[in-house]
């Protein structure tokens, strides 16, 4: 069963920076696309960031220029550098993954951020 689990949220000071991991088990094939989504209260879930192929990056024009997205291919593993962090960027994070093969998304269980003014 295949499993996404994030680690590195928690409380930080505005400006401060936090770095996302996600790492997944019991798969034996490579995510076509990587990727981390956030929701805080009372809003949709929206799109941070997300690496497709290994070439192609989104980032959400909310947090260009302070977050950054990379990806260890061999391990399946993804990566959110979170600088400048604002108190408008508290949420639970969600690491994504798609698979082609199977046309699914798999989904995280979440990780807090909390970011005090």
């Amino acid at each position: 069963q295949v499993q996404l689990v994030e680690s590195g949220g928690g409380l930080v000071q505005a400006g401060g920076s936090l770095r996302l991991s996600c790492a997944a088990s019991g798969i034996i094939f490579r995510f076509n696309a990587m990727g981390w989504y956030r929701q805080a209260p009372g809003k949709q879930r929206e799109l941070v960031a997300r690496i497709i192929s290994d070439s192609s990056i989104n980032y959400s024009d909310s947090v260009k220029g302070r977050f950054t997205i990379s990806r260890d291919g061999a391990k399946n593993t993804v990566y959110l550098q979170m600088n400048s962090l604002k108190p408008e960027d508290t949420a639970v994070y969600y690491c994504n993954a798609y698979y082609s093969g199977s046309s699914r998304n798999y989904w995280g269980q979440g990780t807090q951020v909390t970011v005090s003014s």
